[in-house]
């Protein structure tokens, strides 16, 4: 019998797969279901790729994104969309969908943190560009461009960017701080590169 016991724990060690991730509780269930999200397992791409805390004008390259996540305190959880979900699975290639919204849930109980991520993992800085240029028309460049600029010499360090921190939610609740704010004065997530002095912080 010990020796079935052991060999069942050794099953479980090579096969990470098996042991069944942490039940969401009630809350964020609830949470889910309000706001139409699923469970969702991200791109490696985007989880071993870089991002940025604020669109319009980031200070910082942060990441990798499976770190940030890591890093968290309490159980965690990707979610996306049912609409985008299924607009993936529909598209003739991962690269067809330009850019779609990701949310690492974060379970704390009482207590539910959505870090909403944008993967744009398929998008060099130029097509980052184009693709606001749709949305946003001739005030793109103006808006955007020196953003592309930094993101572009980033890239030439090695520090390329495939996502986007964008809102961060406390029980489905905006925060009022920025996600830039939020990582480098409340959660202490060290960035990787500043854009501004184009210099890299970590490896």
């Amino acid at each position: 019998m010990t020796r079935l016991l052991f060999l069942f724990l050794g099953v479980l060690v090579l096969v990470p797969e098996a042991i069944p991730a942490p039940a969401a509780g009630p809350k964020a269930l609830a949470l889910r279901e309000a706001a139409g999200l699923t469970p969702f397992t991200p791109p490696e791409k985007f989880l071993a790729g870089n991002f940025i805390a604020d669109e319009m004008n980031p200070s910082f390259i942060y990441g990798p994104v499976q770190a940030f996540a890591a890093s968290r305190k309490c159980p965690t959880t990707w979610l996306i969309e049912e609409g985008d979900k299924n607009r993936l699975s529909s598209a003739t290639s991962p690269e067809a969908v330009v850019e779609y919204t990701l949310y690492l849930e974060e379970d704390c109980g009482d207590q539910i943190v959505y870090y909403v991520f944008v993967d744009q993992s398929g998008l060099t800085p130029q097509q980052w560009l184009e693709w606001r240029r749709r949305f946003h028309k001739s005030k793109a460049e103006p808006q955007f461009g020196a953003t592309r600029d930094k993101l572009e010499r980033a890239c030439q360090d090695g520090c390329g960017v495939g996502g986007e921190l964008r809102y961060v939610l406390h029980n489905g609740e905006l925060r009022d701080q920025g996600p830039e704010e939020i990582l480098r004065q409340e959660l202490k997530f060290p960035p990787r590169y500043d854009l501004n002095r184009h210099q890299k912080l970590s490896n």
